[in-house]
């Protein structure tokens, strides 16, 4: 039984901050973030909500699947924490609001990881027969949670909003854009409380006090140690988690065709891409967007596409990192 992705779509704000202001604001100077960071602009949210911009993404994707949403089976969301309400389900009113109403809602976080995981979660019960259509989405806001006065988190001064959808169907014929191929992860615990929001949970609940004092923003309590400790087991994991998911589907690192790579700083990177040999339009940077969380996956690949930059029976290789630490990957062949 094979699973197919049929549909893929984004949905960003029209608001953008350049990395200029980004400089302006943080007191950096403008070449560290936009050539070291790699942020030339960004998108950021104003009135669009992560849910409003998830249903943006999820009725595009519908489209490009040529699905209607009753037919679903599953709407789950693997984005970011930060909702439009605490203690809620995005995935419930995205389902509601997009018609989807004999399927079942459910959440997926694996931070800035979250897109391959998804897939691997969502590709299992399609895979088993339990259901027949899965639709993905995610947001990212988490723009809002930054702290341009603290030196500590520049690294997350990359941080930008949007969202995105993907379809997942078994057996959809000459429907798929890819076929869902094999996944790996890996997660190194002792980094869980290096990147925290201190409070708004049960630790510091929110107050007059919190507000004030600023702790509803992220906050890194050890940059240092988190910064030595990370340079160590980055790459490594990196490419562990590539070469076992690619071994699965029978590839390896020279049968890359395109990589959609979480954003980070531009020579972490081209350091990466060189290990799989990649060229200026087998990966895409995303200098435009910034880092979207668990969306960059599918924007970078939506962003090939629309390029004209994939062919059929490219291997895609969605690779990903988010704090915690999970590094994921996930292999597709592309059919469009």
């Amino acid at each position: 039984m094979t699973v197919h992705c049929t549909g893929l779509a984004v949905a960003l704000p029209e608001a953008t901050i350049s990395g200029a202001t980004i400089a302006e604001r943080s007191g950096l100077p403008e070449s560290v973030v936009v050539e070291k960071m790699g942020v030339s602009e960004k998108r950021v949210a104003r009135d669009e909500q992560p849910s409003d911009l998830c249903v943006e993404a999820g009725r595009r994707a519908l489209d490009d699947a040529g699905v209607d949403a009753a037919a679903f089976d599953l709407v789950s969301y693997h984005g970011s924490e930060l909702k439009d309400h605490v203690v809620w389900s995005l995935a419930a009113d995205v389902a509601q609001r997009l018609g989807a109403s004999d399927a079942y809602a459910s959440e997926s976080y694996a931070l800035c990881a979250g897109a391959p995981i998804a897939i691997r979660e969502a590709t299992a019960q399609l895979a088993a027969g339990s259901i027949d259509r899965a639709l993905l989405v995610a947001a990212s806001r988490e723009e809002d949670l930054v702290d341009y006065d603290d030196p500590d988190t520049s690294f997350m001064f990359n941080f930008g909003s949007g969202a995105s959808a993907m379809v997942l169907e078994r057996d959809a014929g000459e429907r798929a854009l890819a076929t869902v191929r094999e996944s790996a992860a890996i997660t190194d615990g002792s980094f869980s409380r290096d990147v925290i929001v201190p409070a708004g949970g049960t630790v510091q609940p929110p107050s007059k006090t919190t507000v004030e004092e600023g702790r509803h923003s992220l906050r890194v309590p050890d940059h240092e140690s988190m910064k030595a400790r990370l340079a160590e087991v980055s790459l490594p994991n990196f490419l562990a988690v590539a070469d076992d998911a690619l071994d699965a589907s029978g590839y390896d690192r020279a049968a890359v065709d395109f990589a959609a790579i979480t954003h980070m700083k531009r020579s972490f990177h081209d350091h990466l891409c060189d290990q799989f040999g990649l060229g200026e339009r087998d990966q895409l940077y995303l200098e435009e967007y910034g880092h979207v969380q668990s969306v960059d996956q599918a924007l970078a690949t939506h962003e090939a596409r629309n390029r004209g930059w994939l062919d059929d029976g490219d291997v895609v290789l969605f690779l990903a990192a988010g704090t915690g630490y999970t590094w994921a990957a996930t292999v597709l062949e592309w059919r469009a």
